[in-house]
């Protein structure tokens, strides 16, 4: 395997690795600065193409910053072996998370983020979003790079196969197969809702961790995804409890 690395915006990095057996690639993102910060750690068993790759960029005991969206294997696998490469890196993430898994599962004392704290890392600002159970943990929550527009979004929108580095092709299609056949996302009321707000933003990057960066209309992306989700949930109620007439209920 090998880690490619493409700069999806100024500064920001998307780190790709191609897992064949999988069909799907697991996507780093550094964000270079005078306090760098690498989103996703990764699994145990990507950190040295990834290391190698990050070492392209800035040097790896130079990190300053590892955080994630969520607390699962290939988000933050292998955070620990960042932590020891890195001495002075401090692992950030959202306050719950830290409070139920992190604080317990990290070799350092983590950085609980409130939502919306923004982390100035010198020339490029992180901010933390939570988003609970979207797509699926408690813990979730996404990143926006502030200076470039750079919405990091973890697991949405995650499709399969290789595909190219960037892309401006549709992306709510291909997430929706990928939603059929992995059935990861949490159908919620808040689902919809959730991602719409993420629109809000007007993002001009998505960063994805399993696909393509997007540099299409990201807001129009968002609300697409987020009204199919909505119309998911209002297919399954259906199917569970039989349509609802207008004005009961």
């Amino acid at each position: 395997m090998e880690t490619q690395v493409t700069e999806i915006a100024p500064e920001v990095y998307r780190l790709s690795t191609y897992v064949s057996d999988a069909d799907i690639v697991f996507n780093q993102f550094l964000v270079a600065a005078d306090e760098p910060l690498l989103f996703h750690s990764g699994p145990r068993a990507l950190f040295p193409v990834v290391s190698a790759a990050v070492a392209r960029i800035v040097p790896v005991p130079e990190l300053r910053w590892i955080t994630f969206g969520h607390v699962e294997a290939d988000e933050c696998g292998a955070m620990n072996l960042w932590l020891a490469a890195a001495p002075r890196a401090e692992v950030a993430h959202g306050a719950l998370g830290c409070a139920v898994s992190v604080a317990d599962l990290a070799d350092r004392p983590p950085r609980p983020l409130q939502d919306g704290e923004v982390l100035d890392l010198g020339g490029r600002r992180i901010r933390r979003i939570e988003t609970p159970h979207v797509p699926h943990g408690w813990d979730a929550g996404l990143v926006y790079e502030e200076t470039t527009g750079t919405l990091l979004c973890g697991d949405l929108f995650t499709a399969v196969g290789a595909g190219p580095a960037i892309t401006e092709q549709e992306i709510t299609g291909p997430a929706l197969q990928a939603e059929d056949l992995f059935r990861a996302t949490c159908l919620t009321p808040a689902t919809g809702p959730t991602i719409r707000a993420l629109a809000d933003l007007r993002p001009a990057t998505l960063g994805l961790m399993h696909g393509p960066a997007f540099t299409g209309d990201c807001a129009q992306a968002l609300a697409d995804l987020g009204d199919a989700y909505d119309q998911r949930l209002a297919t399954e109620g259906a199917r569970l409890h039989g349509p609802v007439a207008p004005g009961s209920g």
